[in-house]
Order: C-alpha cells, then sequence, then structure tokens
C-alpha cells in the first residue's frame, strides 16, 4: 500500500511523471486497477478538494493536480476502471466559460466518474442527447452568466419531454447560481464549488 501513499501524495503535490511511474509500478505489482484508482487516485482528489474547499489550494494547484491524476489515469483503459457512475456535464448554451466546468470534470473523474463532457455552449437538446446515449445517471449545468441561465430551466424540461426525467438527475453550478434557482427549475442538487459538486454527484447517484 506504500506505493498508493506515493501516488497519493505525488498528485495532490502535482508531479505528474511522479504520479504515471508509480501507477505504473502499482500497475506491475499486481494491483488491480480499481484498487489503484480509489485508494491513489481518487483519495488524493478528494484531499485537493478539502485543500481548495479551505482556501489552502487554488486554481492554479487545482489545475496542477488534475494533470498528475490525468498521467495516472493515462495507463488505464475504460475497461480497466469500474466508474461508480457516468456523467455529463456542459456549460449551458450561449455561455462560452469552461474553466469552472474544466475543473468539476477532472475532480469527477478522479473521484471515479466516467465523465463525458460535452465542453460549452450546450443546448439542451445536446443534453438530452448525452443521456441517450450513454447511460447517464446525472447531468451537470454550469452557467457564469445570468443570461444564460434560462437554459438550465429548459434542459429540465427537454428531459422531461424525452421521458428521461425520472432516472437522470440534474446538478448545476456557476457564479450567478443559488440553491433557490435549483429549487425553481426543480433541479436535484446544486453546488458553489467543484469539491461540493463531487459530493452531491455521489449522492445522486441510484443506491
Amino acid at each position: 500500500m506504500a506505493v498508493l501513499e506515493e501516488l497519493k501524495e505525488a498528485i495532490i503535490s502535482g508531479k505528474r511523471d511522479a504520479a504515471k511511474e508509480l501507477t505504473q509500478k502499482a500497475l506491475d505489482g499486481g494491483m488491480k486497477p480499481r484498487e489503484i484508482v480509489v485508494d491513489g487516485i481518487a483519495a488524493a482528489m478528494e484531499v485537493v478538494g478539502e485543500k481548495f474547499r479551505a482556501n489552502e489550494f487554488y486554481v492554479p494547484e487545482l489545475l496542477i493536480a488534475q494533470r498528475a491524476m490525468k498521467q495516472a489515469l493515462s495507463l488505464m483503459s475504460e475497461e480497466d476502471v469500474d466508474h461508480i457512475g457516468t456523467e455529463a456535464i456542459g456549460t449551458v448554451k450561449g455561455d462560452l466559460h469552461d474553466i469552472g466546468k474544466n475543473l468539476v470534470a477532472a475532480m469527477l473523474e478522479g473521484a471515479g466518474f466516467k465523465v463525458v463532457d460535452l465542453g460549452v455552449d450546450v443546448s439542451p437538446d445536446q443534453f438530452v442527447k448525452a443521456v441517450q446515449e450513454n447511460s447517464v445517471n446525472v447531468i451537470a449545468m454550469s452557467a457564469l452568466l445570468t443570461t444564460t441561465m434560462g437554459s438550465m430551466r429548459d434542459t429540465v424540461a427537454a428531459l422531461e419531454t424525452a421521458g428521461l426525467r425520472d432516472k437522470t438527475r440534474v446538478l448545476i453550478g456557476g457564479a450567478p447560481v443559488t440553491q433557490s434557482y435549483a429549487d425553481e427549475i426543480k433541479a436535484d442538487g446544486y453546488a458553489p464549488d467543484a469539491a461540493t459538486a463531487v459530493e452531491k454527484a455521489k449522492a445522486l447517484l441510484p443506491a
């Protein structure tokens, strides 16, 4: 297990080469990919999230840890990782901001989710299509502009029209978004930051 502790520390510190080498060492030593993901990679990103929430880490540190995490995950195929759920994420129609969305996507991936990143300027129909094609458990929508928040409501309505709302949970976030707005549009959750988004996403997974 010492190698997993080393891997965890490498990711937290943002040491990309070390993260990749230690992941390979764990695999060569016969460890299962899921064990490496859960006890090494995901555990590291959980610490990163806690530090971010406590203002011990800021966006640069989060991005550096993300890159180290990506290096570790690059040694595994989709089949190797037993994902805890599938989440589609995107910035809503009319909004081109992606920093917050990218942070959440990275932390979700580190937590064991299969992430379908739809990018920016994502229409309600695109979210619906992602759910239909990927067996998505949760969709996460981000908006940085008050003028684009209405697309979140439209997406919830589109999911209802497509008959997908009862099996797809909706999580929203972004600077102008509030819990009251989430309640208003009947979203299932609201997250004010990336670390909370991961916690909420996990809580929204089917039992």
